[in-house]
């Protein structure tokens, strides 16, 4: 307390001065409308400035959460889409319209980490099995695949990405319909191959291969990357394409992980028909 006085006391001047100079803004003020009107439109200005910058703080701090809000709401609104459901007129009488019962999920998951260097690349997703996660689920982007879970804990799970050589995905041309296989042999994060697509089946630059489904990993439809390579290979009776991915994967946000409802049926009736 010494010290903050002996410290007032030495800058007496100074504050005595402040003093009177608000004495007299003050007295100028009171006695002249004019120098008041100015003063209170400058300090409005200054508040309206203080209330922008402390909005755009708070809104900037809240993008997470919207975000997060948003990628949820995407979701939602893929597991709406028409290719999420599947026909059931066959059970039902249709009248007027085809009855359809729902075949896919999506769950909004945030990458949290991720490779695209290596031999064979993956992600970490913030989603595990108390969210419902479960390996060989598809993943996802707003632009195409992503990858498909392989290992899941309680609250992550880890996805084997498309750049990945191991994961082979059933693919067919949008255009024509002929299918074959992803491949990522290319070693460039941008681009991958389309293998076993027959010499026969019409390909051109700019065609877009989209996910066959029927794999209880992907619904059909769901766009892969589009053509920028033909190569004709004598000696093969396959062609051999070159495509730029739909999705970027050197970048984080959030992905959507899919869920085929009618996949514990499938693999159930699989493994009785194979058990010897």
């Amino acid at each position: 307390m010494r010290d903050l006085f002996r410290f007032l006391f030495r800058i007496r001047s100074t504050l005595l001065f402040l003093l009177l100079m608000a004495l007299a803004y003050g007295w100028a003020l009171n006695g002249n409308e004019h120098h008041r009107s100015r003063a209170i439109g400058s300090a409005n200005t200054a508040i309206g400035t203080l209330y922008t910058w402390r909005s755009d703080v708070t809104t900037y701090a809240g993008l997470r959460e919207e975000n997060e809000r948003l990628a949820r709401a995407n979701a939602d609104l893929m597991t709406r889409g028409r290719g999420n459901y599947a026909p059931v007129s066959a059970r039902f009488i249709a009248f007027h319209d085809t009855v359809h019962e729902q075949r896919y999920a999506h769950l909004a998951a945030r990458v949290v980490n991720s490779t695209t260097h290596k031999q064979r690349n993956s992600l970490t997703l913030d989603k595990g099995s108390l969210a419902g996660v479960a390996p060989d689920m598809g993943v996802i982007g707003d632009q195409g695949i992503v990858g498909v879970v392989r290992q899941v804990g309680p609250r992550f799970c880890v996805a084997a990405s498309v750049l990945d050589p191991d994961l082979n995905t059933s693919v067919q041309l949008k255009r024509t319909g002929h299918f074959g296989l992803l491949s990522w042999d290319t070693g460039d994060p941008r681009t991958a191959s389309a293998v076993d697509i027959a010499k026969h089946a019409p390909v051109a630059v700019g065609d877009t291969l989209v996910t066959r489904g029927g794999d209880g990993i992907f619904p059909a439809g769901i766009d892969v990357g589009v053509v920028t390579e033909v190569v004709n290979d004598p000696s093969s009776n396959y062609h051999t394409i070159r495509l730029r991915l739909t999705e970027d994967l050197t970048r984080g946000g959030h992905v959507y992980i899919v869920k085929d409802l009618h996949r514990v049926e499938r693999d159930t009736l699989e493994a009785r028909t194979q058990a010897p």
